[in-house]
């Protein structure tokens, strides 16, 4: 007897900016998302703790081919520090490893911000998702090792006090790729001499997408069909409500120079094929660049001397 094949689900694409709860966890949401759209292929640009909440864009089928610029875009997080005690995870997850009475001003946390503030060096938390030797660290962490992660560089953009009191300060920082919100507060609290960790942590943005993006697990399932009766046939906009939250693939290449090509043009680019740069503002030299015909994503690729070269072709 032949094995049926799985079902793939719609071939549906865009990207959806997910207000991630707290308890949830990134993977458990992308997952969900993925199952509400009943869509083929799903993923997310750079995880969340289940400690943190907000910002979450995940990518729904051909916009995974876009997921790595949308991880390259700059973050915005608010996080409140709690001083006095430093935790195992850096975060309330963990068990307290360290303690004290002292707690500092809000002109001590301010002067220290210059030093936070730039190109830095920082260590990732012991409970990340960095590989040592093949193995994320979180998971020798959880046996119990301690490991040695190498200081890596990050940018910090800017790095301001909101408030500050009963022993708390809230932060808002705008940073880049790589960047541990986490170890921030591990290693502000270090510096202040009274240790710290992170109480509540919110991404509010991941350019190019904004609060105004924000869509809840609570208005998806709202919006999400009902099965239909048996032996009716489903109907052809069933899913209108749910794919209306999409936003378009083509944001996430904001970043990229912006050609547009007509119609025999793209054909011929997403067959792989070359074609030449026409246009009086078009780049003649670029490493990476973004291809539209109508409105629509056709690929992304390089131009060499006036030549568009497409690396990877988005379908029609």
């Amino acid at each position: 007897m032949a094995r049926r094949g799985k079902k793939k689900g719609r071939p549906v694409s865009g990207w959806l900016v997910l207000d991630k709860p707290v308890g949830m966890g990134s993977t458990e949401a992308v997952s969900k998302v993925k199952w509400l759209f009943q869509a083929e292929k799903a993923g997310h640009a750079g995880t969340l703790d289940p400690l943190a909440s907000g910002m979450l864009p995940i990518a729904l089928g051909e916009a995974t081919k876009t997921v790595p610029y949308v991880q390259d875009g700059a973050k915005v997080y608010r996080f409140t520090v709690a001083w006095g005690e430093e935790r195992s995870t850096d975060d309330l997850e963990g068990p307290v490893t360290k303690s004290s009475g002292n707690r500092p001003s809000q002109y001590d946390v301010r002067a220290l911000l210059p030093k936070y503030t730039g190109v830095i060096m920082q260590t990732p938390p012991q409970f990340s998702a960095i590989k040592i030797a093949g193995e994320r660290a979180y998971d020798l962490a959880r046996e119990g090792e301690t490991v040695e992660i190498p200081a890596r560089e990050i940018e910090i953009g800017r790095l301001d006090i909101i408030a500050h009191e009963d022993g708390r300060t809230l932060f808002e920082v705008e940073c880049g790729k790589g960047t541990y919100v986490r170890s921030l507060a591990r290693d502000m609290g270090r510096d202040l001499g009274c240790f710290g960790h992170i109480a509540d942590l919110r991404r509010t943005v991941v350019e190019p997408f904004t609060a105004e993006d924000f869509v809840t697990i609570e208005e998806l399932e709202a919006a999400k069909p009902a099965p239909p009766e048996e032996g009716e046939m489903p109907a052809p906009d069933r899913y209108a409500a749910l794919d209306g939250f999409l936003l378009d693939t083509s944001l996430a290449l904001e970043c990229l120079p912006q050609i547009v090509v007509g119609d025999d043009a793209a054909h011929k680019i997403r067959l792989g094929n070359p074609v030449i740069v026409r246009g009086r503002d078009a780049p003649v030299e670029a490493e990476e660049a973004c291809v539209t015909a109508r409105g629509r994503l056709v690929a992304i690729g390089a131009i060499e001397q006036g030549m568009f070269k497409p690396k990877r072709v988005f379908a029609g």
